[in-house]
């Protein structure tokens, strides 16, 4: 039989070295492969169009593939093995298509993690579209090689390091390889979980359960939902905090994650408890977050159950709820409510309109005093504080009323202003309504008006009634009064 040689220069160091390990085809195939797939002449395609694309792909294969040509008679044990790190480098490539071409055109990949037989070449490649999501590196623990007239076989047990989790997953594997076309490929394919790790459940710690609370708040970080998504089971349920819907697919959870992490969430565990069953791990307590986009903290109660599944500890439930008691009313006395002003009067004295449109809630309504135009929004508000803090206004109340309701309270009343640019003095009425908003209090109404006697004229005074007409009111609806009531 003529084979030719396992290329990517790996004959070339059995020739010079004796030596021929899968360790120096792994150092191999790492430089040269790129050069390789670079050296498709790409100067006279048009990438544009889908034909230029799948010829290119296609040269991609085939130079990948020329790296198992056979020109010698027999393949020996440290080149059969050198055949498994070509394949590991297909799956270091992130491409599912040259990860296939490695496969005959009839094969049979029985996978670790699917039921499903693949035995073309489009199967073996959609079971490595999800796979190398997980971005696997192989590594051969132990191995047995059988060679014979035209075909090799090398069983044993591996290992893969996850590069997007971190994971070490062993396994149990075949590899038969064949001569097709001149080259070494594999025929079939068998891999399958330690059985031992069925019968006796995937073992875990305390500290790796609580760790893969950091899994998931690492994918938060990426800011993209499906990457959230991807670590919850195939049958999970989500129960958000912030969402009456349970969410028990990929689809619905990516939904709920495309808002949630608008607010560029990032947590912390504040309290932990968790519990260690087969297979399946408990973690709940008390987490954290802080919104990055807006600057809040917001803590809440979680519950995360884990599954190993596929290879790799995955959330089969997540319940997150509020704080039952952050239902309680916040807290304010009536002098805090007047501090309040205060603390928008020093926003005026910076004359920095940011800081003073930043003591007002996200859905505020500013009436200003000298503008007819409402101000809805914090460029709006913003925009009536540039021409009002050139004239270096500040604040004191002069007759002030509170009122305080469940996470709002009011001041309303009559305040002054001495304007630092020419001394002069101006009074207003005003009404302040404050809400409680990311963890403290922000003006959501804010109505000034001018003092309308100064343009209308004095109105009339209210009628205080005296002791006379208060007896005789009495006297008319039939009550008797002493003159001690009136004293």
């Amino acid at each position: 039989m003529k084979i030719s040689a396992i290329t990517l220069g790996l004959f070339c160091a059995v020739t010079r070295s004796g030596a021929f390990t899968p360790s120096s085809i792994s150092k191999t195939v790492s430089t040269t492969a790129p050069r390789a797939f670079g050296s498709v002449a790409t100067s006279n395609l048009n990438l544009n169009t889908s034909t230029s694309l799948n010829l290119l792909q296609r040269n991609k294969q085939r130079k990948f593939n020329n790296d198992a040509k056979v020109s010698k008679e027999m393949i020996d044990e440290e080149e059969v093995r050198a055949l498994f790190s070509l394949w590991n480098s297909a799956l270091a490539t992130g491409d599912s298509r040259i990860v296939a071409s490695r496969y005959t055109t009839s094969p049979v990949l029985l996978p670790t993690v699917s039921d499903t037989p693949r035995t073309d070449f489009d199967s073996v490649k959609d079971y490595f579209d999800a796979f190398l999501l997980k971005q696997p590196q192989g590594e051969i623990l132990d191995g047995n090689i059988s060679i014979g007239d035209g075909w090799a076989s090398d069983t044993g047990i591996y290992e893969f390091s996850m590069g997007a989790s971190g994971d070490k997953v062993k396994g149990r594997y075949t590899f038969l390889y064949i001569q097709e076309n001149g080259v070494w490929k594999i025929q079939h394919h068998h891999s399958s979980v330690m059985p031992e790790e069925i019968a006796m459940g995937k073992t875990i710690t305390e500290s790796e359960v609580q760790d893969l609370f950091g899994l998931w708040n690492d994918a938060l970080a990426t800011k993209d939902p499906k990457k959230v998504a991807m670590r919850y089971a195939k049958q999970s349920v989500l129960l958000p905090t912030v969402s009456d819907t349970p969410r028990t697919d990929f689809q619905s959870i990516k939904d709920y994650f495309v808002n949630f992490l608008k607010l560029e969430p990032q947590g912390t565990i504040l309290e932990s408890n968790v519990q260690i069953g087969m297979n399946i791990a408990q973690d709940c307590g008390i987490y954290e977050f802080a919104m990055g986009a807006t600057g809040a903290k917001v803590k809440g109660r979680y519950t995360f159950i884990y599954l190993f599944e596929d290879g790799e500890w995955k959330i089969s439930q997540h319940h997150s709820s509020v704080m039952p008691e952050a239902g309680k009313a916040q807290v304010i006395n009536e002098a805090e409510v007047r501090n309040l002003f205060q603390l928008w009067n020093s926003a005026l004295a910076t004359q920095d309109p940011v800081a003073v449109a930043r003591r007002y809630a996200r859905k505020a309504v500013l009436l200003p005093t000298v503008s007819d135009v409402p101000r809805t929004d914090f460029d709006l508000i913003k925009d009536y504080f540039v021409g009002f803090l050139k004239k270096k206004p500040q604040g004191e109340i002069l007759e002030s009323n509170v009122t305080i309701g469940h996470d709002w309270c009011q001041d309303a009343g009559i305040y002054e202003f001495t304007m630092g640019v020419n001394g002069d003095k101006v009074k207003g009425r005003y009404s302040f309504v404050y809400v409680w908003e990311d963890d403290q209090w922000k003006i959501s109404h804010h109505h000034s008006s001018v003092m309308p006697e100064a343009f209308l004229g004095p109105a009339p005074k209210p009628a205080i009634p005296g002791k006379k007409e208060l007896k005789k009111e009495k006297k008319v609806n039939g009550t008797k009064e002493t003159d001690a009531e009136f004293a």
